[in-house]
């Protein structure tokens, strides 16, 4: 966790940005993380020297090499052991003139990131704010992971505005319990295929870290862990550049992070690649057919982005492959023939596993829209039996724009130090979806229409035309009659009626 004194010198910086001329929170973390990358540079170099000296060996890849680059300025002076401790005027001059252009011209070394490079453009307006940033970030203990990766969440928390395409940031919490439910395995590739800040990867990596903890004492576990079980794709560079370092400041050393449309017919769908995929796709509309992978007008014809990104899941799962993805509550009952067809699809020709409607103020202040989260395993051979619901009506936080805690911090998320209270409930429903997610096989199953989870058998959702949407099955009770025994029911509808019946008689009479 970080100290508040970390949280009060990144609040103090953000200022320090607003008040320098930029405003935009992309734009300062983007900044931000060239910095963090550069430092990262030199702290590589520095074990590869070391490694050296051990061994009495040659440097195996020298990223600062001895010399001077093209515009006579010794690149040793460019590493951040370096670089710190300059005055002002000439830590700008170093990092505007020289840093920014090695780091574009660098190419291959550190994997996927550093070709993200490539447009790497320095906007910090003054040599005293980027002497605050560096400073800044020589502060905290980078060999770290938590406090590292923490303190780069923070400052991705600072995004507080919706980004083009529909893109916004899926709250931490909902992503972990996602994440706990789908539970990833060592064997796992995962995908996230509008990936953004990597966040659904990043927990993924976490969650393994803290339950599969052997996997880094195999050395074949963590080879796939390092390089090639994470894979994320987008279209903002900038994002991209986000992401990336998200998963590098969170320990994973070479995540596939890769530009790509992933609707586009430009690129190439990747059939049956990945057994994981977590995501929140952007719900952007439609597209125009013509600049739609053919691919997947084959699985679903349509324009709807939310459906499309489905016929992409089913593409990019492997037999066996499961996957956990936000959609907007239209693809639950939308009566189109494309709607309803990704919908057979889920329940006929796969394993349909649960539907967990979100509360309708999860995602403010980025958007309004109502959610759910579909859980679904790929077998091409059909497997839906019953499909469980979950009603979430509360994940801890208030639903309007300004998303405060409703509880302490130790009884917020999915595991709180002590079993919650009815009461307490009632404002978080994280754990409790996460203890019956685990019975739905069992007890879940016997649940009645009236509770806050239950089944619902595959016949009945195909009488429904496939119909996915929790309030069509749920059944609801009037409070009036609840614990009512059978013979007071019913003198309780004969006096309804009887007063409806007199109503009637009296306007009647009244009409005449």
């Amino acid at each position: 966790m970080l100290t508040g004194e970390l949280r009060s010198q990144v609040d103090r910086l953000w200022d320090s940005f607003w008040t320098g001329g930029i405003s935009n929170p992309l734009k300062v973390v983007e900044q931000i993380t060239y910095l963090l990358f550069l430092k990262r540079l030199d702290d590589l170099q520095t074990l590869e020297e070391n490694k050296s000296q051990r061994l009495g060996k040659p440097i195996e890849r020298e990223i600062f090499p001895a010399g001077k680059d093209a515009r006579d300025c010794a690149y040793a002076d460019m590493r951040w052991s370096r670089l710190k401790n300059q005055q002002p005027d000439r830590m700008f001059t170093l990092v505007s003139d020289h840093v920014f252009p090695f780091l574009r011209e660098m190419g291959g070394t550190n994997g996927t990131y550093s070709k993200l490079m490539a447009d790497a453009r320095f906007e910090i307006p003054k040599a005293a704010l980027l002497t605050n940033i560096v400073d800044l970030l020589d502060q905290i203990p980078m060999e770290d992971r938590d406090t590292k990766g923490d303190l780069y969440e923070y400052m991705l928390g600072k995004i507080a505005s919706a980004g083009q395409n529909g893109q916004f940031r899926t709250p931490r919490h909902i992503i972990k319990l996602m994440v706990e439910m789908v539970e990833p395995t060592a064997k796992d590739t995962i995908c996230d295929p509008a990936s953004g800040t990597c966040g659904f990867l990043v927990v993924a990596g976490e969650y393994l870290r803290d339950n599969k903890p052997e996997l880094f004492a195999d050395a074949k576990s963590r080879e796939h862990f390092h390089n090639g079980m994470f894979n994320g794709y987008d279209f903002d560079t900038t994002m991209l550049r986000i992401g990336s370092m998200n998963m590098l400041l969170h320990g994973v050393e070479n995540a596939d992070i890769q530009y790509r449309d992933s609707l586009s017919q430009d690129y190439a769908v990747e059939d049956e690649k990945y057994s994981l995929i977590l995501a929140n796709p952007p719900f952007a509309g439609s597209l125009n057919k013509d600049d739609v992978a053919k691919d997947l007008l084959k699985v679903v014809d349509t324009k709807s982005t939310e459906l499309l990104f489905l016929a992409l899941f089913l593409k990019l799962l492997k037999p066996g492959g499961r996957a956990a993805v936000i959609v907007p509550d239209g693809v639950l009952f939308k009566s189109s023939k494309a709607n309803k067809e990704i919908r057979r699809m889920l329940v006929e020709e796969q394993k349909l596993d649960a539907v967990v409607s979100l509360p309708s103020g999860v995602f403010k202040p980025y958007a309004g829209v109502s959610t759910a989260v579909l859980f679904f395993t790929k077998t091409n051979s059909g497997g839906t039996d019953t499909v469980w619901f979950y009603d979430m009506t509360a994940d801890g936080w208030s639903l309007d724009d300004k998303r405060q805690p409703l509880l302490d911090a130790d009884k917020l998320g999915t595991h709180p130090s002590a079993k919650l209270t009815a009461e307490e409930h009632e404002k978080n429903n994280l754990p409790d979806v996460l203890t019956r997610w685990h019975k739905r096989e069992s007890t879940e199953r016997d649940r009645a229409r009236t509770e806050q989870s239950f089944s619902v058998k595959r016949e009945e959702i195909e009488a429904a035309e496939y119909d996915l949407s929790l309030n069509r099955y749920k059944e609801v009770v009037h409070e009036r009659f609840e614990h009512v025994a059978p013979l007071q029911l019913i003198a309780e509808l004969n006096a309804i009626e009887a007063d409806i019946q007199a109503g009637l008689k009296q306007l009647e009479g009244m009409l005449k």
